[in-house]
């Protein structure tokens, strides 16, 4: 169908309704699906029969983790670009398509152990590719069915329903696992199926299609250097040898090094290919640069966050108030609702705020807000008051959501209508890539606060409970990754730390408390707030650098001109 039907007409106005509650659709269910695990994760490797805390096994609980975001930053940009050769709508209902078949994969899974880790990692991935075909041309598709004075609201509620949509992902795992482990993968599929069948009955194709061969080389350095620098990341935060991480090991070196020169290439064959992946000229757009560069650092700020909030709920906030570790996953899921009750309040009404008076206020604003409650989080005290943590989670929301909305607007107003796929996929890019990283970050900020003060408690405090010496100065030298996983995990720590073994040798009263509610929350605590206070400091320094550089985006960009690339950049610097 042509493009140049007018957004004004009957029927227009009906198409542009029926692009924004599919595409919706299918960025929910692809962010609630990035979350999920996350809760659900103790429930699944008790299902298969694995545990994942034992020698050899943290693999598969990091690609579990972090292969859905990985694969799906490494696609998006590649995909986007395919959207604008061969047609956005035929990429994505594709991506539906593929998304709801791995789907159903990942909910059959007949196998156990370490084959059955294997088969859920290898799924999740390709589940991974589906949700980037559908992350990388959903903006676009949105882009091309509404007007300009429109697009900030459509894309505001498009936004915030997607980033919502990896805190319901959080309740939703919570929910289900304990009833039945698949019921986390099965959920998506009816939606999957409904959704997919009306993409193809119903979404029209509106964008220009801008032919061109397929910049293999292209995609291959950005690909492989993309995956091994995440790679390099991942296992930067395991344990190596003696040290508590593993960013100085030669395998994580040779990764981020091998990885970053890739990256080199990639920019360098860009340069000179014909037609190639990555528009850099796009960043010749003042807006699209600005808002592209404030995503990544705004996820830099944000995508570690909600790991570190299930770590203090689970491992020391609800024990100490009486949550048995196994319940813990849930109730952490429901204790962090604030946070998307804050997205959803603040998302739709600035991106509909940002149409009449642009990106940039509220943009920066947003950033502004979420570096003032980091900064009020920093002073809560690890057992905080309840309602005074829902508020300050209430107000981080707020200032994603005033962010994120007008962001992806300004920055999808700003592109030419023939790259908006590809440049929707860059802004993508930045967005996946930062949650890894973050990831990275604020575990490694973490462990380096734990390593300085977990050990010592760690030792007097089991020996002061009778525990030998001998083996209680064995435990204080585990990595603190471990502890983390495990807390993570809604496991208690110490039970898994000692084992049957020691704790049968143990007077019952001394083993009893050691493995009881308030040993473990009240051993971490000062160990943990000292790792807390670096990320959240960590996370400020990124609010305020996304805050100053989406203020340079400048007011709203001007209409891009048709033809030529260059002329439609120069149009919008």
């Amino acid at each position: 169908m042509s493009a140049a039907l007018a957004p004004g007409t009957r029927h227009g106005d009906h198409y542009k309704w029926v692009a924004l509650t599919n595409t919706t659709l299918g960025v929910v269910m692809a962010t609630i699906d990035a979350s999920i695990t996350l809760i659900a994760m103790p429930d699944i490797f008790r299902g298969i029969g694995l545990d994942p805390l034992a020698a050899g096994n943290s693999f598969y609980l990091l690609w579990m983790l972090l292969g859905f975001l990985v694969v799906t930053s490494v696609l998006v940009v590649n995909f986007g670009r395919l959207g604008d050769m061969f047609g956005r709508v035929r990429l994505y209902n594709l991506g539906f398509a593929l998304y709801t078949l791995f789907s159903l994969a990942l909910a059959v899974c007949w196998l156990h152990g370490r084959a059955g880790a294997l088969f859920l990692v290898v799924m999740r991935v390709f589940q991974g590719v589906g949700a980037a075909f559908i992350m990388a041309n959903s903006a676009a598709i949105l882009t091309d069915a509404f007007p300009p004075d429109q697009r900030g609201t459509a894309l505001g509620i498009n936004n915030i329903a997607g980033i919502s949509g990896t805190f319901i992902g959080l309740v939703l795992g919570g929910v289900l696992a304990p009833i039945d482990w698949r019921l986390v993968f099965l959920i998506s599929v009816p939606f999957g199926v409904v959704g997919t069948a009306w993409a193809y009955w119903k979404l029209e194709e509106r964008g220009v299609r801008r032919p061109g061969s397929i910049d293999w080389l292209g995609n291959l350095t950005f690909a492989l250097g993309l995956v091994a620098v995440m790679i390099g990341i991942t296992y930067g935060i395991e344990p190596a040898g003696t040290s508590t991480m593993g960013w100085s090991s030669p395998r994580v070196l040779v990764t981020l090094g091998g990885g970053t020169a890739l990256l080199a290439a990639f920019a360098i064959i860009e340069r000179r290919a014909e037609n190639p992946m990555f528009r850099l000229p796009l960043f010749r757009i003042r807006a699209f640069t600005a808002g592209s560069f404030s995503t990544l650092l705004a996820g830099i700020a944000r995508g570690g966050l909600m790991f570190m909030l299930v770590i203090w709920l689970q491992g020391i906030w609800l024990p100490e108030h009486g949550y048995d570790f196994a319940a813990t996953p849930l109730w952490a899921g429901i204790y962090m609702l604030p946070l998307t009750f804050g997205f959803l309040v603040a998302g739709p009404l600035s991106g509909h705020l940002s149409d009449r008076f642009g990106a940039r206020p509220f943009a920066s604003g947003g950033m502004v807000i979420q570096l003032v409650s980091f900064a009020l989080l920093l002073a809560v005290p690890t057992n905080f008051s309840y309602p005074l943590f829902a508020a300050l989670l209430f107000l981080n929301g707020v200032g994603s959501g005033c962010f994120a909305a007008p962001n992806r607007a300004g920055v999808m107003n700003s592109l030419p209508q023939a790259h908006r796929g590809v440049g929707g996929g860059m802004n993508s890019t930045f967005q996946n890539a930062a949650q890894v990283l973050s990831i990275g970050i604020f575990f490694s900020l973490m462990i380096l606060g734990l390593s300085a003060r977990l050990p010592t408690a760690l030792f007097h405090g089991l020996v002061a409970h009778g525990v030998p010496h001998a083996r209680a100065a064995e435990l204080s030298v585990l990595p603190p990754v471990s502890v983390l996983f495990a807390a993570f995990l809604g496991d208690n720590p110490m039970r898994h730390l000692l084992g049957a073994g020691v704790l049968a040798h143990l007077p019952p009263a001394r083993a009893a408390v050691l493995v009881g509610r308030g040993f473990f929350p009240h051993l971490i605590a000062p160990a943990f707030r000292a790792g807390l206070q670096r990320a959240f400091a960590f996370a400020m320094v990124a609010c305020a650098g996304a805050a100053a550089t989406s203020w340079l985006r400048g007011g709203r960009p001007a209409p891009a001109a048709a033809g030529t690339l260059e002329a439609e950049v120069a149009a919008g610097a």
